[in-house]
């Protein structure tokens, strides 16, 4: 449970560094690395929201929770659900 949580925690890193790469200047090109990085991740996750979607419908609560959550965390977030059942 604790290394998901850390994974979580790296995923809104990327995320945040990406976005606070548009307004700072960040050396090395470290700016478009890290927003390529950003897209490809988020880009992963949107195909996994449409490969595991019985497993994102079973989170309690509205659906578009859950697929804010599967967008942001991946398999963080279904793989959990898809256990409990």
């Amino acid at each position: 449970m604790f290394v998901n949580v850390y994974m979580k925690a790296g995923c809104l890193a990327l995320y945040l560094s990406a976005i606070v790469s548009s307004f700072v200047a960040l050396p090395l090109g470290l700016a478009s690395i890290l927003r390529i990085a950003a897209v490809t991740v988020l880009a992963a996750h949107t195909l996994e929201l449409l490969i595991a979607f019985g497993s994102v419908r079973k989170h309690p609560g509205p659906l578009i929770d859950s697929v804010a959550l599967t967008l942001l965390f991946g398999i963080l977030h279904w793989q959990p659900l898809r256990k409990r059942s």
